[in-house]
């Protein structure tokens, strides 16, 4: 049962009343506490009580959830309502595709591109030697290139396509076949998008609400059956669900599992490392560290093995690969006109200097980061400086934005800036691809790239004020500490540099310092007569 109250006074940021408990009997009323007095229990934070944009999109379904509202007594609760959202903007995802679906794909020249319909799938069933019956890794592709022999994929999204292929329908024609590959994917990545949904909304327990930004993102509609990114999505999500519950090894092996299906899951270990340096939780850290490690041995160890070529594809290919659509490094290309010498140098400089910086930040700021909020940093920072930018990849980013920065008015900004992008690379795509030109430009189309990055670079701005004012901290305004943290909810600083350093030992000092006024190392000023006693007078002399 979850109750909600609503102070129509309280500001956006610090309601005067939360919503109450997510589990089942007797509900109170949660109020604001002060500052450091930490949450009230078992209450649920409803976006609506709190921030103005959900409760001005509420009015659509009556308004925001009066002081009587029961949400979540029945069958309804939040983890099925989420899974069904998620669910419907799926299903709008693949009714976009339909205009592809029906005849796009199969055609030659830009009508995929035209439409924004585009998806890798598809094309890479027959492109990748499924429709021929071929194993992913130890089978070279067909028409492969010296540089990419074998499945370009790691290996935990090769045997999911493999798996789609073996569900895949054999009769019919190749284009049927097609079809069939494409829906097969599309259930299963909706699926991955049920079980992401599921996990953000566990992470931070007392607000699953905060998980409708992910079920209703519209580039989720737009992207989810480009790629088969949704899977490593999942699995990240699922890992830092664990690590909030102080699962740590569980949380590591689903951080290994997600670096096995794609490679950005393995830079959270990065916060992780920082925040557990923090809080002198070294344990934690390993147990971590191990799980992660013996995860990803465990899926790629057999197919080292079998064939160490066609592991290594994914890897190499990703070295040789130039810069490519998305990237600031496409526009200075294309302005420039040559590529430029050394560019995984001039990338790995850039991304060391962003991890530092974000180290820095963690062991620095005024208040221990929350581990959300650190996770989106270092992704976008990976995000920002590589050398391509496909439309899929903002997936990566939705449920780390969800659990950094729950907010509508910025989710909505960052989201307007993909979606544009979104639709920018597709009509360029159109533009170069069609004879008649139909399309963005190279101009136009560097505008959407620009708008792509100001748009992270804004959702990433905002989170670092969070974090370094963390008042202004949505998740924190009640006096949590860091719900996403798992070990290191509430944990003390055992090492802080910078700001967070001066600013215990100033704590200490007034810890040790006398009362009584700041003047107390001063003479006092008083009255001489009431400091020291006048002197005896003399007793005169005997005999």
């Amino acid at each position: 049962m979850t109750s909600s109250a609503r102070d129509e006074s309280a500001g956006p940021d610090r309601p005067e009343e939360a919503a109450g408990t997510a589990g089942h009997g007797p509900v109170a009323v949660a109020t604001a506490p002060s500052a450091g007095s930490g949450p009230q229990p078992d209450t649920v934070v409803v976006p609506a009580d709190e921030d103005p944009v959900a409760a001005a999109g509420s009015e659509v379904f009556g308004g925001p959830p009066g002081r009587r509202a029961l949400l979540g007594v029945s069958w309804w609760i939040p983890a099925r309502f989420l899974a069904l959202a998620v669910i419907l903007t799926s299903v709008l995802g693949m009714m976009q595709k339909a205009s592809c679906y029906d005849s796009g794909w199969f055609q030659a020249g830009s009508p995929q591109y035209i439409h924004a319909c585009y998806s890798d799938i598809p094309h890479l069933f027959t492109g990748r030697g499924f429709a021929d019956g071929l194993h992913p890794y130890l089978d070279k592709i067909p028409q492969g290139s010296p540089d990419m022999q074998y499945l370009e994929y790691p290996v935990l999204t090769g045997l999911f396509m493999q798996v789609a292929a073996w569900l895949t329908p054999g009769g019919g024609s190749g284009q049927q076949q097609e079809q069939w590959f494409w829906a097969i994917n599309a259930g299963l990545l909706m699926a991955c998008a049920v079980v992401a949904v599921v996990a953000v909304s566990r992470t931070h327990r007392r607000r699953p609400w905060d998980a409708l930004l992910f079920a209703l993102a519209p580039t989720l509609a737009l992207n989810s059956t480009v790629n088969w990114d949704l899977l490593a999505v999942a699995l990240a999500a699922v890992a830092m669900a664990l690590w909030s519950s102080s699962r740590t090894v569980w949380a590591g092996v689903f951080i290994g599992l997600a670096t096995a299906a794609k490679l950005y899951p393995v830079l959270l270990l990065g916060p992780v490392f920082f925040l557990c340096w923090r809080a002198g939780r070294w344990r934690a850290f390993g147990q971590a560290l191990g799980g992660a490690v013996g995860a990803w041995l465990l899926v790629n160890v057999p197919v080292m093995v079998a064939n160490w070529d066609g592991w290594a594809t994914f890897y190499t290919f990703s070295k040789h690969r130039k810069e490519d659509f998305g990237s600031f490094w496409v526009i200075l290309m294309q302005n420039r006109g040559s590529g430029l010498e050394n560019l995984d140098t001039y990338i790995a400089g850039l991304l060391v200097l962003c991890c530092l910086g974000i180290g820095w930040l963690a062991l620095s700021a005024p208040r221990r980061p929350r581990f959300a909020q650190l996770a989106f940093l270092i992704v976008a920072a990976f995000i920002l400086t590589n050398k391509v930018y496909s439309p899929q990849y903002v997936l990566w980013l939705i449920p780390l934005a969800v659990l950094a920065r729950p907010r509508w008015r910025d989710f909505l900004i960052w989201q307007a800036c993909e979606v544009l992008y979104t639709l920018g690379i597709w009509s360029h795509l159109g533009f170069v691809t069609s004879p008649k030109q139909h399309g963005l430009g190279d101009s136009w189309y560097h505008f959407a790239v620009v708008l792509h990055l100001l748009g992270t670079l804004y959702l990433c701005g905002v989170i670092i004020r969070d974090i370094l004012l963390p008042d202004r901290d949505p998740v924190r305004w009640d006096g949590s500490d860091d719900p996403s943290g798992g070990v290191l909810d509430g944990a003390p600083d055992r090492f802080t540099l910078g700001t967070a350093r001066r600013l215990g030992e100033e704590a200490t000092y007034a810890a040790y310092a006398p009362t009584g006024g700041d003047d107390w190392l001063t003479v006092s000023s008083v009255e001489e007569d009431e400091t020291w006693p006048e002197p005896a007078a003399p007793r005169p002399a005997e005999g």
